[in-house]
């Protein structure tokens, strides 16, 4: 059976049923235990290798923890950061510090602080709404500051 691909090994023993050939007795006899792995993370089982659904199943559960078995908590309600509050544009406009003296790099640079502290991905759904508003309401602020200072740059 060496040097066969276990569909081939296969097909063999079967033919080999077929024709009435009798297996050796290594074959015959049950595995006693797989080769490299301890009993030791299966619990007490029958000698014989075979057992029931209730026997397997009292072994895995008698070797679990209490705490692995208890019902999970439930987790704390989460509380929405403050900043989120913040939804009016005067405010926005407050927290991302936009001056006349904005440069394009400048406002790349708010933008991004702003949307890695308030960008809906990052916080939990029941405060995307906010989140989502805000980033909305920065985006216009930055835009229209880009257009203004297009437009001076122009003069």
């Amino acid at each position: 059976m060496f040097g066969m691909s276990v569909f081939q090994s296969v097909l063999e023993r079967l033919k080999a049923e077929e024709d009435g050939v009798e297996a050796t007795e290594d074959e015959q006899a049950p595995a006693a235990h797989i080769r490299g792995l301890n009993g030791g993370f299966v619990g007490d089982l029958p000698a014989s290798g075979f057992s029931g659904r209730a026997t397997v199943q009292r072994a895995y559960f008698d070797t679990a923890s209490d705490e692995m078995l208890a019902p999970a908590k439930p987790l704390p309600k989460p509380v929405m950061p403050q900043h989120l509050a913040r939804i009016r544009p005067d405010e926005i406009a407050a927290d991302l510090g936009l001056t006349d003296a904005e440069s394009v790099q400048s406002l790349a640079d708010k933008r991004r602080r702003f949307a890695s502290e308030n960008h809906p991905d990052l916080h939990d759904p029941d405060f995307r709404n906010n989140a989502t508003m805000r980033m909305k309401i920065a985006n216009m602020l930055i835009d229209e500051a880009q257009r203004r200072l297009r437009l001076m740059q122009r003069r």
